[in-house]
């Protein structure tokens, strides 16, 4: 029978590190110093008429392969082989820079976290599992640009530079799109929103410093969910943002503080809220899920690139780029083409010359009717998310979340997925440090993503 009824189950655990261990994103170590506010790991079920559906997520900054792989395996041994797999388990994350470094070829990563979150996701879904309730689904779709900025930009010269800085008399004009729309899925109980799903394209890097914190999806959802009946659950995902963040270059204001954090998560909760009084009931016969395997490979380095590199190394010999050196490293000195960061960068690209593995991603997809949340791995530039959303799935309400199912291999922590126009422009998106990809990663996953939806 076709209706708008669906089961669903929520769990949640706290995440906050209790070891030393470096917060990520950055290119420095930062050694966590206090708690602004709690990271989480939340977990999701979805289900009707016998079939299921999970979401986990966690506010870190990506979902490692070493990490998903953890929480599987966990899961199969908590829950039997069947019952969630990457047919219909999607692990994804909020890509916060102020949460425990969990890539392990990272300074400043301690392994010790990543067997204590996977134990937290399988209690959040056990949680989830042991109390699944009755509601209806419901969706809308609503926008807010107020905080949204292609972070590339072409210069006077021609060249296109991430980051150019604040007011920046040689800025030209942004090298891409932006995607301020933000699909909504709602389950309400008691004919009030109880859970909601929201998928906003957006970085998650407003803090900076050494205080552990969710950044701006923490506050949307402690907002909205204060809002909500005792128990009720906000799902930040996180869209594709490889080239997007909140950075205004038109205003010399502080963006890079927990007061800004706390401005984007309020003003994004004000948009959340007011697209309440807009949604529509979604009715379906059955939950389907999705799932493919692409194989995509390894960043190719030409003669140029590793030419380049090598006369760098050798130009610099006397600047010291160790971890604990380079505490002071930002996109700006990239931008800048400093000795420091040309060297960092160099010594970079010659580390992964010798990397010949493929990156093997998994796509998961669940359909609602006409709703449909999509996965994406590491960090897709936003036209991709677009043309997964209005390309390869036109007639569905599509929430997409990046940061999801791995990274490609146990020895890749992620990176940036550009688009095949952005690459010899300029950037430290495109770079090999950055960017550990081939070049047509993006079109292989959306021609994935087209199979995919062929088939539904």
């Amino acid at each position: 029978m076709t209706d708008a009824n669906i089961r669903f189950g929520l769990g949640r655990r706290c995440t906050n590190p209790t070891m030393p261990v470096s917060l990520a994103g950055y290119f420095n170590i930062r050694m966590w110093d206090k708690v602004l506010d709690d990271l989480e790991v939340r977990a999701l079920i979805l289900e009707k008429d016998g079939r299921e559906a999970a979401i986990i997520q966690f506010d870190l900054i990506t979902t490692t392969t070493v990490l998903y792989n953890l929480i599987i395996d966990a899961i199969q041994a908590e829950f039997g082989p069947q019952r969630f797999t990457s047919e219909n388990l999607i692990i994804c994350c909020t890509h916060s820079h102020t949460a425990p470094e969990i890539r392990l070829k990272r300074a400043g990563c301690a392994p010790e976290y990543l067997p204590f979150a996977a134990a937290q996701a399988v209690a959040a879904l056990k949680d989830a599992a042991a109390n699944l309730q009755s509601g209806q689904l419901y969706g809308t779709l609503t926008r807010d640009a107020r905080f949204i900025f292609n972070r590339r930009y072409w210069m006077q010269d021609g060249s296109v530079v991430t980051n150019p800085g604040k007011l920046n008399p040689n800025i030209l004009r942004p090298e891409g799109e932006i995607d301020p729309e933000i699909p909504l899925l709602v389950i309400k109980k008691d004919s009030r929103p109880y859970v909601v799903i929201s998928s906003i394209v957006n970085h998650t890097d407003t803090i900076g410093g050494c205080g552990v914190s969710a950044d701006w999806p923490g506050f949307l959802r402690r907002t909205v969910e204060s809002h909500l009946a005792p128990g009720a659950m906000l799902m930040p995902l996180v869209g594709c943002q490889g080239n997007i963040n909140h950075f205004d270059v038109r205003s010399n204001s502080n963006q890079t503080c927990y007061a800004e954090a706390e401005r984007i998560g309020l003003g994004y909760a004000e948009t959340i809220e007011k697209a309440f009084d807009q949604l529509q009931l979604i009715k379906f016969k059955q939950l389907r899920t999705v799932s493919t395997a692409v194989i995509a490979d390894p960043r190719q380095l030409t003669d140029a690139e590793l030419a380049e590199a090598q006369a760098v190394m050798d130009k610099y010999p006397d600047v010291d780029i160790s971890p604990e050196s380079t505490r002071d490293l930002t996109s700006e000195d990239l931008a800048k083409k400093t000795p420091f960061a040309l060297k960092y960068f160099a010594s970079k690209l010659m580390e992964i010359k010798e990397d010949h593995d493929p990156r093997k991603f998994t796509l998961t997809g669940f359909e609602l009717g006409s709703a449909f949340i999509a996965s994406m791995p590491s960090e897709p530039f936003t036209e991709n998310g677009l043309r997964v959303r209005k390309a390869c799935f036109p007639q569905h309400l599509c929430l997409v979340t990046a940061l999801a199912n791995g990274t490609g291999n146990d020895h890749v922590g992620g990176g940036y997925i550009p688009n095949a126009w952005n690459y010899n422009r300029g950037g430290y998106e495109t770079t090999p440090r950055s960017n550990p990809y081939a070049q047509d990663t993006a079109e292989r996953l959306i021609a994935a993503w087209q199979k995919l939806a062929a088939k539904l």
